[in-house]
């Protein structure tokens, strides 16, 4: 499980159809082969570990479901360790597990260096968001302020911007979303009730 606070930006060296390399400094302490490690919000196993890389292999199941198939060679990924016991939950329960890919639909600046994102979602993910939660956003644990029937509605400081691929994000690039877990278990117990 991952918190979705963003330990570093790391570098896509590899990008072949199965397998992904990925040139980093922070996340490679602690990470063994088979360790986890969340690439823009997937959880993926460290199968090589160089001690300045980290290589992945990629299932078919993970490139039909994630925007990680669009990476190349020099592109920034959001790069998070698992949290552990005694680390301090700072932004919200995030698995790594990809629900759909998003796209950005709008990016306001603001005077004080941050920005408004918009971002459309499938009516499926729709559901399990509500004003105030939380969602992941290539793995960046986020508040929802807004949304209507296939929109979001982000508020980004500028600290988020800078540490994040959100501050050199465009109009039209597709982003992982994770919604809320607690929201996809109440609904499979509804619906156990009935309801």
């Amino acid at each position: 499980m991952f918190t979705g606070i963003i330990e570093e930006l790391g570098e896509v060296r590899e990008a072949s159809p199965h397998r992904l390399t990925i040139a980093a400094r922070t996340v490679t302490a602690d990470s063994p082969i088979g360790a986890s490690i969340s690439v823009d919000g997937c959880c993926l196993t460290v199968v090589e570990n160089t001690g300045g890389t980290l290589a992945f292999d990629l299932s078919e199941e993970t490139l039909a479901r994630t925007s990680l198939r669009r990476l190349q060679p020099g592109a920034d990924v959001n790069l998070e360790r698992p949290v552990t016991l005694a680390a301090r939950l700072g932004g919200h329960m995030v698995q790594g597990h990809v629900d759909g890919v998003g796209t950005i639909a709008g990016i306001d600046s603001e005077p004080e260096g941050g920005a408004v994102f918009e971002v459309d979602l499938a009516a499926d993910l729709m559901r399990y968001i509500v004003e105030k939660g939380s969602i992941a956003i290539d793995g960046i644990s986020l508040t929802v302020a807004g949304m209507d029937a296939s929109r979001v509605t982000i508020a980004v400081i500028p600290h988020t911007l800078a540490v994040t691929t959100l501050g050199t994000a465009v109009i039209g690039d597709p982003v992982n979303i994770e919604v809320d877990v607690i929201a996809k278990y109440v609904e499979r117990l509804m619906e156990g009730q009935g309801a």
